[in-house]
């Protein structure tokens, strides 16, 4: 860090949340905004070129999602802590961003001293999560998959969605198939992204072929 000022770079595709974020944040002493980025990209390429003390980062995100944005932050600018605030509660996001070496998560809704603290101690080389967060982490290693269910953490509806993305079904039909809207399709596919850790279709369906999802649709 740069005196006693940390520099935060703000990574949210929401204008809303990324405008009202930088703006609390720019009015804590202690903080100084480097800058913001509305997509994975954007928040690699302001790591890289800003060289923020911390970049607080999303996980859903346009383009690259948070996780795999935080793996090239990982790479690429080592010494950028970057700390997650997102509104995914479930294991595999939290494990996901922990292996791509984000040093902080906590969920979006909790109060401005608590966003301020995790940020100081991401700065400081801390790992900090937030309330309910720690004791997730604390039970990931004691939670054994359930058997014979792949991708444990996605929803029953989430893998529906999987299973045709690995058939090689588009978006459009996927919502004529089961009778969703196009939107909530787009959503489940984010979700389904963000949780296997990929960074787009192609990679996705490898994953799930090699589970055994899609091949009864194959078939047909």
């Amino acid at each position: 860090m740069t005196g006693t000022s940390i520099r935060v770079v703000v990574a949210d595709d929401h204008p809303v949340v990324r405008g009202g974020l930088s703006a609390l944040l720019d009015s804590v002493p202690s903080i100084t905004m480097a800058g913001t980025a509305a997509s994975g990209r954007e928040a690699v390429h302001a790591a890289v070129t800003l060289r923020p003390d911390v970049l607080v980062m999303d996980i859903q995100m346009p383009e690259l999602t948070g996780v795999a944005a935080t793996q090239e932050i990982t790479r690429a600018a080592p010494e950028v802590a970057v700390l997650m605030l997102t509104m995914f509660d479930d294991h595999d996001s939290v494990l996901a961003a922990m292996r791509a070496g984000a040093r902080g998560y906590v969920l979006k809704g909790a109060q401005q001293d608590e966003i301020v603290r995790a940020i100081e101690a991401v700065a400081a080389g801390e790992a900090i999560f937030g309330p309910g967060i720690a004791r997730r982490v604390l039970t990931l290693a004691s939670t054994p998959p359930a058997p014979g269910v792949p991708f444990h953490g996605l929803t029953s509806r989430e893998r529906e969605v999987l299973s045709l993305i690995a058939a090689g079904v588009r978006n459009a039909e996927i919502a004529r198939q089961m009778s969703i809207a196009p939107k909530t399709v787009a959503n489940h596919v984010s979700a389904i992204f963000t949780k296997l850790q990929v960074t787009g279709r192609s990679e996705a369906i490898i994953l799930a072929r090699d589970a055994g999802l899609g091949r009864n649709d194959l078939a047909t």
